[in-house]
């Protein structure tokens, strides 16, 4: 059983454009990214899914130098373009994050792989997001390739395209559903980046503990951003985008 992976990047984000490969320390946020990515123990292959836009090239240069798997697909059409990655590498279960969230913690990824192991067949899919507790940022979809081969297959609606898995977590009835909890609720935390507010809070966080511990955690954030409370104020009112 293969799991894989798949870190949806672009280059044309609408409120913050080029986001993913803006630099903290002298490193784009995607290599922060995929260096927290590729220390998740039970996760087989990383690999970045961009778009065949020209745009992306940059995207595709940097999965080079690093040695990281690239798939070119759709720009739009979200959902093909996992379906065709996850079937390049040989997926039998696909893990979706986005290249927006630097700070994705490897532990909390390998919790949520872990819960759809750890049952087979049990789940078709597992996740943090159906009921958030974790900081906005730590997001993680786990489903079966199975799953993604129906939702490829049968998806019309264009949130489903665009958004990959709402075509599975949407329908309950078909699909067996489960979510992984954090002890504590930190959904109020916003570290994800979508504006330059986002982008500015996201710096401070990997100054105050990269330095110092290049496999900072969850808890590792948590301690430096309660130690600068003033840091709530930066992208409190940024809202996420509505599916």
């Amino acid at each position: 059983m293969k799991t894989v992976i798949i870190s949806q990047a672009r280059m044309t984000s609408t409120r913050l454009p080029g986001k993913i490969l803006k630099e903290v320390l002298g490193k784009p946020l995607l290599e922060y990214q995929l260096e927290r990515l590729r220390r998740v123990a039970n996760a087989d292959a990383v690999v970045i899914a961009t778009t065949v836009n020209p745009a992306d090239d940059p995207v595709a240069e940097l999965c080079g130098r690093l040695g990281a798997p690239c798939f070119r697909g759709p720009e739009n059409d979200v959902l093909a373009r996992y379906y065709h990655a996850a079937r390049e590498h040989g997926a039998d279960t696909v893990v979706r994050v986005t290249s927006d969230c630097p700070l994705i913690d490897p532990a909390v990824v390998a919790a949520v792989i872990g819960k759809f192991k750890r049952e087979p067949r049990q789940f078709d899919y597992v996740a943090n997001v159906l009921v958030r507790t974790y900081p906005r940022g730590m997001d993680t979809e786990v489903f079966s390739m199975q799953a993604l081969a129906e939702a490829h297959r049968e998806a019309t609606l264009p949130a489903h395209r665009e958004h990959v898995t709402p075509f599975i977590h949407s329908q309950p009835a078909r699909y067996r559903l489960s979510n992984v909890e954090n002890d504590t609720d930190c959904s109020r935390y916003r570290w994800t980046v979508d504006t330059p507010e986002d982008f500015d809070l996201i710096s401070k966080i990997i100054a105050a503990v990269w330095p110092a511990r290049p496999e900072f955690t969850l808890a590792d954030c948590l301690t430096a951003y309660r130690d600068h409370p003033e840091w709530l104020a930066i992208n409190s009112h940024i809202e996420q985008k509505k599916v």
